[in-house]
Parts: C-alpha cells; structure tokens; sequence
C-alpha cells in the first residue's frame, strides 16, 4: 500500500518572517542608516550570544515579559535557557563583566534578532530585530539628551520631518512619588498601578477604573484614590501635576529636558503622565517616539534611565541611558509616510552571453570587478532574448552583451534596461557609465 505523504508547509513559523533579496534589501538599508547615525555620534558595535541564562532576564524584566512571552526550555545540560526577548540585560552583562577594563563613558549600540513570545499584529512580530543604543557612565542629564537628540538625527537621516512623529517624556521617580507620597499607596499596589497604567490606552476606561479600584485597598478607596489617581492622569503638562508634586526635583529636571531640547531644535516633544515603560529596571527619566500618521497613532520606540541593572551583576552599579527601536515599527512608519526609496539590485551589470563563449568571457568580466562593478553572468544557455528578460526582471540597470565579436574587438554592447538604450565601448568607459549612473541614482 502506497502511503501518501503530507507536503510540508512553504510558510514560515508565526510571527516570524522569510527575507527574500527585496525584502533584505530593505532590512539592509534601515540597518545602514541605523549604523550611520549610530558611528557618527560614536557609538561602537557590539554583539552577544541570542541564548542568555533565564535568571538575567528574571532579575529586572518584567513578570508580564519572563512568564508569557519568553521562548525557554531546558539544555541539554539542564540549564534553565532563553532566547533573548530584549538586549538590556545582555549588555549590562558584558558591561560588568569588564567593569573595570573598559573607558567611559562607553557608547555601544546592536542590532541583535529578538524573539518574544506574544499574539503577531500590526508593528509586533514574534521576531525582530532592534537597534539598542546604550550610554554608560553619565549620571547627568546631558545623557538623556544625547540619546533622544541621536534619536531625532535617525529620523532626519530617513527624511522624517517633526511634524510625522512626536517625542514623549515622564519620569519614573516622578511616578514612584506620585504613587507612594501623594496617592499613599503600599509598594504592592504602586507596583500594580504602574502596569496598569503602563497598559491604559489599551483599556476601556470603565475597565480601566475597575482594574484600579481592584488593586487598591478598601482602606485607599474610601479615601478617594482612585478618583484622585484619574485626576493625575488627566494632567496634559507638567504644569497641570498636582500641586504637591510641583516642587519636586523629577519636574523640574523634565522642564529643563524640555528646554534643552527645545534649544537643540527638538520641538516635537512633550510630558506624558501616563508614560511608564514595562521594565522594571527603568529608574529615571523615560521616553517614547509615537508616529503621528492617524492610521499607525502608535509608539515606535522607547527606553530611559536604568542606573542599577549592571549592578545586579555583583559589580558598582554604572549609570545608563538607552533605547531600543525595533525594525517593523520602522519600516511601518517609513511605508506609511513615504520615506522608504526603491531599493535597487546590488548587481550593476548582469553578462549575458551571445553563443558558446562561457570558458571565454573570465578576463573581462574579473576587469569589471576589479574596477569595483558588481557582475553576475547568465550562465543558463538561453537565448539572448531570454537572458536580456532575466535581467531586466532582477530589475538590474545594465546588460552587457559578450560574444566571439565582442571578445575580438574589446568593445561590447552596453544595454541600459532602465532607459532602453544601447551602446557600444570598451571596458573602461563601460565602468565609467555605470559608475556615473549609479553616483546619480
């Protein structure tokens, strides 16, 4: 009996994606800008394994991230593993790990593949990658402002005006305040309200109001907390805070963020009460990027300050400041706003061959690479008008016709696929045309 066997799937696993040429072309250039803007406010590379010890991410991440939405198993060698779902604790690992060896203030920033466990919608994937950019060994404010002035200079760099996107600030030493000394809740329901409220734009604000009575003591809501803790949250400025709150030092270092970043050209940017960040590790000042396109009204990135996270590490802790941006929210805002150029094949010229001359066409076509041309050669047998289709599929700008004559003369035909024109020279000014139309691209 003939058992018939299932095909496999041709899709990938959920939530993740397959890159075909075009679609790394892309992944290319955002990681290229990404990388550009990075080195030129010197920021150093770096990388680290994709598995980390479950305990780094137990420590500070987040019950919400470790318990639902991490990939964990066992190793072979019964070691409690994950892959990582974020960079922080990795590079506050290798940061204590040559506390003492290295120069800072240290700027390191990766592009690390990232994977978390969670339902795939618009923006958020099962995998991704994300630029993390991190600036260790500076307790001021200049800190915080060079990142989110680094920030801004990534948007310039892809043609993003500050009209498109909107830059939002708070505090978490202004919230734990907030909580604790003004609203008087435990640590326990403090801890509670900031997941809450770092979940609110998700909620219906019924549900919201009964998640919040919930967590709250009978003992609090009889004094009004809840009442009181909408009206914190209805404040649209730093000066619509509480009064009791005014005076305290979290404020004015915000107003100052502001100012400066005002004086640095950065406009688009405000306080957001509700801003809290999931981490537990965030310590200071916290900020997020949200697209102002009404179809993607989303936060695109965020980070802040995480003063104590390499200290967990059994080292003196190391004031920091970073973010992290993943890539499908950017490449949603770029689609969206228009910004993402076309992305042309790497290949210049694609060789196709006009009879039997393949074991002949080596000298010329090394010349072109020599010269610094990308060359691929059609090596398929085809007619000419078969191989000239390929090309222009690949959507690659030149063709270049060699055969016997071509190889006797030196001189070949130059059919530019764009333009649909042709030309005849020799192998000199052949680079020199495609050079001068890729400088012009």
């Amino acid at each position: 009996m003939c058992i018939k066997t299932m095909a496999l799937s041709k899709q990938p696993y959920k939530g993740a994606r397959d890159f075909y040429p075009a679609d790394k072309r892309v992944q290319k250039y955002l990681f290229s800008v990404w990388r550009t803007v990075c080195e030129r406010f010197g920021y150093e590379e770096y990388d680290a394994p994709i598995l980390e010890p479950l305990e780094i991410y137990l420590a500070k991440t987040g019950e919400e991230i470790v318990n639902e939405q991490t990939y964990t198993f066992e190793d072979r060698g019964g070691r409690n593993v994950v892959v990582r779902p974020e960079m922080t604790p990795t590079v506050s690992r290798l940061v204590a790990a040559r506390r003492q060896e290295l120069a800072y203030p240290l700027r390191w920033y990766s592009i690390p593949n990232l994977w978390r466990y969670e339902r795939p919608q618009r923006g958020r994937l099962r995998e991704h990658w994300q630029l993390n950019v991190d600036l260790f060994g500076v307790a001021g404010i200049e800190a915080e402002l060079e990142m989110i002035t680094l920030v801004d200079a990534i948007f310039k760099a892809f043609g993003a005006d500050e009209g498109m996107y909107e830059i939002r600030l708070n505090s978490r030493q202004l919230m734990d305040i907030a909580l604790r000394q003004y609203l008087h809740l435990t640590e326990s329901e403090a801890h509670d309200i900031r997941r809450l409220i770092d979940r609110m734009h998700k909620l219906d604000h019924d549900k919201f109001i009964a998640m919040a009575d919930g967590i709250c003591s009978p003992k609090a809501r009889q004094t009004g907390v809840v009442e009181r803790l909408l009206s914190l949250l209805s404040a649209g400025s730093l000066d619509e805070l509480p009064q009791e709150l005014q005076a305290h030092d979290s404020v004015n270092e915000l107003n100052k963020m502001i100012r400066l970043l005002k004086q640095a050209g950065i406009s688009n940017v405000k306080f957001d009460v509700s801003l809290m960040r999931g981490f537990d590790y965030y310590t200071d000042i916290v900020f997020e990027v949200f697209d102002k396109h009404p179809d993607n009204n989303r936060s695109m990135l965020g980070g802040g300050r995480y003063d104590g996270l390499v200290g967990l590490f059994g080292v003196n802790p190391i004031p920091t400041v970073g973010f992290g941006w993943g890539d499908v929210t950017l490449a949603n805002f770029l689609e969206l706003h228009h910004l993402l150029p076309k992305l042309t094949p790497e290949t210049d010229i694609y060789v196709v061959l006009a009879g039997d001359v393949g074991t002949k066409i080596q000298k010329p076509v090394d010349e072109l690479r020599q010269a610094g041309l990308n060359v691929a050669v059609d090596l398929s047998g085809r007619k000419l008008g078969d191989q000239l289709k390929a090309a222009a599929k690949k959507e690659i700008p030149f063709a270049l016709v060699i055969g016997e004559e071509e190889l006797a003369e030196q001189k070949f035909t130059l059919r530019n696929l764009k333009e649909h024109s042709e030309s005849k020279h020799d192998l000199k000014r052949i680079t020199e045309i495609v050079k001068q139309a890729h400088d012009g691209d």
